[in-house]
């Protein structure tokens, strides 16, 4: 067994409903170490909006694939734990090409997981056909398989996302990527303690969540059988926030922040 094929074995144990990993989401070599030296942390994911934005390209195809694959390489060569890479929808038009792209991340990154959306734009965009949506899962699986790793797929439903309403669709869309062989379902939408446990009910497999403010609290989640919390682009808005209150109070010759003096070296 190779220390790539252990660590994905290890990133699905990780998944385990009612004490949910938690993955704190990174961008780049620096934000990977650091959130990999947090005391409790056991793996880490990107987050392609994060990754694209702070290369001044906009989420949604703004990285071509090549350029994804070198990104996730700086991550996963930062640290020694696990990593799950936001992979967007694959980076390609049909699922033989997904295929392609999911061997090449794995074999030349290093991954041991990725999150595969099923919109064809943006999260509120409209979803690829439900029978083609789980092809891609299954050709993901197929791309994980020719590179001989048990990759982890967080497979995501953005149904809810663009209509709160079609909670049936959002379902079958769960079920048939985890036929297909997704090991967790990413399910945009879960707003509620409510339709948290719903989910957790209906679908055939293990649930994995947004993290936000206002959203149903982390212990809650845990309590409920959630098996995965990520927080998407909201840890770089988290990183933003704290350096513009702090360049608003430099800026006014106030005192000097105490993390100013935070110490940190790749």
């Amino acid at each position: 067994m190779t220390d790539q094929h252990a660590k994905a074995v290890l990133l699905n144990s990780l998944h385990e409903p009612g004490s949910p990993l938690i993955v704190t989401n990174v961008w780049d070599a620096i934000t990977a170490k650091v959130v990999s030296e947090a005391p409790g942390v056991v793996a880490l994911a990107s987050a392609s909006h994060s990754v694209s934005n702070v290369r001044g390209l906009e989420d949604g195809g703004g990285l071509d694939v090549d350029e994804a694959i070198a990104a996730a390489k700086i991550i996963v060569g930062a640290v020694d734990l696990p990593v799950t890479i936001d992979f967007e929808k694959g980076y390609a038009s049909d699922a033989a090409g997904v295929r392609e792209n999911v061997r090449r991340l794995v074999v030349e990154s290093g991954a041991v997981g990725i999150n595969l959306e099923d919109s064809v734009g943006a999260a509120k965009a409209p979803q690829f056909p439900i029978e083609e949506a789980a092809a891609r899962v299954a050709a993901a699986r197929a791309g994980a398989e020719d590179a001989g790793i048990p990759l982890v797929i967080n497979a995501r439903v953005d149904t809810l996302a663009g209509d709160p309403e079609a909670w049936d669709e959002a379902v079958a869309r769960a079920n048939a990527y985890l036929e297909a062989g997704a090991d967790v379902v990413f399910f945009l939408g879960l707003g509620t303690e409510e339709l948290v446990a719903k989910a957790i009910e209906q679908v055939h497999g293990r649930i994995s969540v947004i993290g936000y403010p206002g959203a149903v609290p982390l212990k809650r989640l845990a309590e409920l059988g959630v098996s995965r919390v990520s927080f998407g682009p909201g840890t770089l808005g988290l990183t933003l926030a704290a350096l513009q209150r702090a360049a608003t109070g430099l800026t006014e010759l106030g005192e000097y922040p105490e993390d100013l003096g935070f110490s940190f070296e790749l």
